[in-house]
């Protein structure tokens, strides 16, 4: 058995646990009480078109009976003091509704919508918030977006912000808000413009879940008994886990399970990049979307994530020695998790101001881009969901021809100039800048320097902010033909 670390979590045990915190919350006089999780209360959106679970706790053997849109739902408390009933699919409603739990007291709770509900979650990229990209617009000396006026006026967009410190209980029932005020502006930015671009378009209520932790590595977030059970992990990789696996699956994403979702968000890698991680982080993205679809018993749940942003990690004072390729083999591993299914992948290449910065401000192009996939995949909007994606490459001559996929209707070169970023290599393996030329759905590229050219490879540099996107203005995602990764990850 691999050693985690002091703080992994044990699954089969968190909601046993959970029920002891209960007691120790409430005492003894209060055992016969219905208590719900934070997640349920005043305000929340529920799942529309999927099986809805309300549960809670209360006395042993306590009859307990939920009604909600003429259902009438009833259950017996188990030994565990855990109680749970399933309500049957709704339609989208916007008409404030209200949910009695009865048992030996009664809970009332108000003012709920039903439509759709994503979480989202990562490091400070995902938590940064719309405080902070209010004043990154301020500081450019653009007013307010209107979008941010948009989102702020949408009572039928309802946001619950995950409390790092505590998820216990909320007697009031109060951690559900309406998307504005005091409640917007600490929310995730990048959660709160995917919402407002899926309301756009589907114009049913929407409620986010954001569960973020500024600086924090993947391996918190992926239950400690995946990596326990993890093939790749116990034995290709003969070096402890660290990072405190299941550190904040425990505590800030196993509890809000198994409330109804569409689908998770993901931006995060920063703090894995900084360590040099190439396979290994795919493997454990794998096993943060197998351990989340777990929790919530739905192996249909969406997952799409964010491709970190260039940066110069080389110029970092990190122990260890990180050159300009470290960032694009970091990318490469990103974008391999699309071969899990039902995942889809940001890249922001074009949204950098300053390479000197980890959090780029334009947290509303990344939310719609975020949203592009859910319509196109979850919602069939039929619309363009990627940037232009490598399919494959033909050596012809001195040439070699790139074709992809996600073309729409057309490859450009964004600002007008010669496509860059693009190198080519022979059998030396020594790469150099390339001419690039747009042909069709491919780009053909050449060097004077390279007769017989073998590999190719595109922004492969830290640096690289390529002019190469299709005309629905999405930017092309970074790759090498000579990937050593191409056939290992599964």
């Amino acid at each position: 058995m691999r050693h985690l670390g002091k703080n992994h979590e044990k699954p089969y045990l968190t909601r046993f646990i959970a029920g002891i915190a209960l007691l120790l919350i409430f005492g003894n006089p209060l055992m016969a009480q219905i208590t719900l999780p934070k997640i349920i209360g005043h305000n929340m959106v529920l799942q529309r078109n999927k099986p809805v679970y309300i549960w809670g706790y209360a006395s042993s053997g306590e009859h307990i009976t939920v009604k909600f849109d003429n259902q009438v739902k009833e259950t017996i408390t188990d030994t565990s003091k855990r109680w749970q009933v399933q309500l049957d699919p709704l339609p989208a409603s916007d008409k404030p509704a209200e949910m009695i739990i009865s048992g030996t007291n009664t809970i009332t709770l108000e003012n709920i919508l039903v439509g759709e509900v994503w979480l989202c979650s990562g490091q400070s990229n995902m938590e940064y918030s719309m405080r902070k990209n209010s004043k990154a617009s301020a500081s450019k000396g653009q007013k307010p977006e209107d979008d941010e006026i948009e989102v702020a006026k949408n009572t039928n967009i309802r946001i619950f912000l995950v409390n790092r410190k505590s998820m216990n209980p909320d007697s009031e029932h109060k951690g559900w808000n309406v998307a504005m005020d005091s409640a917007l502006r600490p929310f995730s930015a990048v959660g709160c413009f995917f919402a407002r671009e899926l309301y756009k378009e589907l114009n049913v209520p929407i409620g986010m879940i954001s569960s973020a932790v500024s600086g924090s590595r993947i391996e918190p977030w992926i239950s400690s008994k995946a990596f326990e059970t993890s093939t790749y992990f116990n034995k290709n990789d003969t070096t402890t886990v660290s990072g405190d696996p299941g550190k904040f699956y425990s505590s800030m994403i196993y509890p809000l399970s198994p409330f109804g979702l569409r689908g998770f968000l993901w931006y995060q890698g920063e703090s894995n990049c900084f360590l040099s991680e190439t396979i290994q982080y795919a493997y454990k993205m794998q096993l943060l979307i197998e351990s989340w679809r777990k929790a919530w018993l739905d192996q249909s749940l969406s997952f799409y994530y964010v491709q970190i942003a260039p940066f110069y990690y080389s110029r970092s004072k990190q122990k260890m020695v990180l050159t300009d390729e470290t960032l694009p083999k970091f990318w490469e591993a990103q974008a391999l998790a699309l071969r899990i299914p039902k995942t889809g992948m940001v890249v922001i290449t074009d949204l950098v101001d300053s390479l000197d910065g980890l959090h780029p401000p334009y947290k509303s192009e990344v939310g719609r881009r975020l949203a592009l996939w859910a319509l196109d995949k979850d919602y069939g909007k039929n619309v363009l969901c990627s940037g232009p994606m490598y399919k494959q490459m033909k050596v012809i001559g001195n040439k070699i021809e790139i074709e992809f996929d996600y073309c729409g209707s057309g490859l450009i070169s964004h600002n007008g100039k010669s496509l860059d970023w693009f190198s080519i290599a022979g059998a030396d393996g020594k790469f150099v800048p390339a001419n690039a030329f747009i042909e069709g759905n491919k780009v053909v590229i050449s060097s004077p320097d390279v007769p017989s050219p073998v590999e190719a490879r595109f922004a492969w540099n830290e640096m690289a902010q390529p002019n190469l996107f299709n005309r629905e203005g999405l930017p092309a995602v970074p790759f090498r033909t000579d990937n050593p990764l191409f056939n290992i990850f599964h």
